[in-house]
């Protein structure tokens, strides 16, 4: 009951009140010169220095989602879900250079979402269009995933009810308030907001780390108590180490989900926010930090097990729900208030990126669909109106995912989302480096990648679950002819044959003189900083009218 959490509630009530404030405030923080424009309103004017971007960024990769599932992937099955752990250590040398790149093009052009970079680099609004339909698709499960994180905490501190309504009552309204200072505020909100997010995680976890060790007999009997539970697991698989048949899969997830990490829109919002190209190096120098601090997390996950920590029930019948491992494990191990701090760390910590999701996909839809396609004389205040009424628009659609669709079904659309993301690296990330691939060359690869990506995700199933298609993103090689029961990520053979068909269809064109386009870019655009002038792009000029600096 609720009444047993009373402590726990008004804490958490307090804090995400505290940051619901500051979020309205967030409207006049920097002195906005003109809320009516994206660059205001959806880029923060572009001004962000070195520790905003560094609190935004991160808060941004690292959600809610981040905190609650991944040790209860681990509680569940084991080293696998350290996959999270390497794949956000490998990204950030990738992308030191290729981010400073798109910042720098992006800054000198106006772009404000990675498809109005592709429009202009390649002179092609289909391969744009394609581009911003993609990162709308992939980004809406994850905010809808921002949701899961605040309901396993709502559930643990029993404010559920048993209609539909009143179970789902507490995410509408937080919710509602989230849409309403993001409306006002733009980036700036969650920008504001993550000082606040990640001062908090970093504390709870800190003492989570020290104390709960302590409490539990030290790590050798967390790890021991691990290892016990899952080799008497009815089908053991991995424990404490990866099995054989797993590693193909560890290494393949991690490397795939890596790539795909920053193509995300929100990600790339957050990168272009940033007032110059130092900011960035700096950033991809420290966010690692942050991988440290997901390494601490994912260890609640074997702490819950030496705690004999048991989840509660989930929506199906006979069902649990992992999700509330963690929560479950602070309300069992700690202070009311300290898990009150705990349970806050989480909801705030779905807040941020929620609002930088919703502010990404609408600028998606703005630029690269109302503006290309239903009115490409739109003004730069018609624009951030049309931003603004979509993100509500997607944040109705995220609680809409959580109410009427079991939660399951949005965490394996997230694993569906990164396999789809994936296929926008050969436009976007390799863009940024080559012009070499033919426009219609990318759109078939991204037409087979996308395509075989699909049929592969669909014949995946999970027994235990009773689901024959889309459970998952680890697809059996034997399914190929291979003699093994080992498994592969389904995004990195989706690219690689995205890749190759637009390699060797860029051969075939360029040998039959097909016409390419006028690239909108120039070498030195990719090296621009703060301070450079500035030039107006547009899908109605050439590429000589589109250098011309703006007045």
């Amino acid at each position: 009951m609720w009444r047993d959490h009373l402590t726990e509630i008004i804490v958490f009530s307090l804090l995400f009140l505290l940051v619901s404030a500051m979020g309205f405030v967030a409207a006049r923080w920097r002195a906005p010169r003109d809320m009516a424009h994206l660059d205001e309103w959806g880029l923060g004017g572009r001004s962000f220095g070195g520790w905003i971007t560094w609190f935004l960024v991160g808060g941004d990769l690292y959600t809610a989602y981040t905190f609650v599932a991944v040790p209860a992937l681990i509680f569940g099955a084991g080293a696998a879900g350290f996959f999270a752990v390497p794949y956000t250590i490998v990204i950030y040398p990738l992308v030191f250079l290729v981010l400073c790149r798109l910042w720098s093009v992006s800054h000198r052009h106006g772009f404000v979402t990675p498809a109005d970079f592709v429009r202009n680099r390649f002179d092609s609004p289909i391969l744009a269009l394609l581009v911003a339909i993609t990162g709308i698709v992939a980004t809406m499960p994850y905010i809808a995933l921002q949701l899961v994180g605040i309901e396993a905490v709502l559930k643990t501190m029993g404010v559920t009810g048993d209609s539909a309504l009143a179970r789902h009552l507490p995410i509408i309204i937080a919710f509602a308030i989230l849409a309403a200072y993001t409306y006002q505020s733009g980036l700036r909100a969650p920008a504001l907001i993550a000082f606040v997010k990640d001062s908090l995680i970093y504390i709870v976890i800190l003492v989570a780390v020290i104390y709960l060790p302590y409490k539990l007999g030290g790590w050798g009997h967390i790890f021991d108590a691990a290892d016990a539970k899952f080799k008497a697991s009815p089908a053991p698989g991995d424990g404490i180490l990866l099995n054989a048949n797993n590693q193909l899969q560890y290494v393949t997830l991690a490397f795939g989900s890596a790539l795909a990490l920053f193509l995300y829109p929100h990600s790339i919002t957050g990168v272009l926010a940033s007032r110059n190209r130092d900011v960035i190096k700096r950033n991809m120098s420290a966010l690692p930090a942050y991988s440290l601090l997901l390494g601490l997390i994912a260890l609640l996950g074997y702490m819950a097990i030496a705690a004999n920590v048991k989840p509660l029930p989930g929506a199906k019948a006979g069902s649990v729900d992992g999700n509330t491992v963690v929560p479950l494990l602070f309300d069992s191990q700690f202070p009311d208030w300290f898990a009150g701090v705990a349970y806050a760390a989480i909801g705030i910590g779905a807040l941020v990126p929620a609002a930088i999701m919703s502010i990404a996909a609408a600028n998606l839809f703005t630029r690269n669909i109302y503006k290309e396609y239903l009115k490409r004389d739109a003004s730069p205040a018609q624009e951030a109106n049309v931003s603004k009424i979509t993100s509500l628009v997607v944040k109705v659609g995220a609680v809409a995912c959580i109410v009427f669709l079991d939660p399951q079904f949005s965490i394996d659309l997230q694993l569906i989302g990164g396999v789809i993301i994936l296929q926008t690296l050969p436009a976007v990330a390799l863009g940024l480096y080559t012009r070499w691939f033919h426009r219609n060359a990318l759109i078939a690869g991204w037409v087979a990648g996308m395509g075989l990506g699909m049929w592969m995700l669909y014949q995946i199933g999970n027994p235990a679950t009773g689901k024959k298609h889309f459970a998952g993103s680890a697809f059996p090689l034997s399914e190929f002819g291979f003699d093994t029961k080992k498994t592969i990520y389904v995004g990195i053979v989706a690219v690689l044959v995205n890749l190759a068909v637009a390699a060797l269809l860029t051969l075939v064109l360029r040998a039959a003189k097909v016409a390419d386009g006028v690239d909108g870019t120039t070498p030195d655009d990719y090296f621009a900083d703060e301070g450079d002038p500035r030039v107006t792009p547009g899908p109605d000029r050439d590429a000589e009218s589109a250098r011309e600096p703006v007045a």
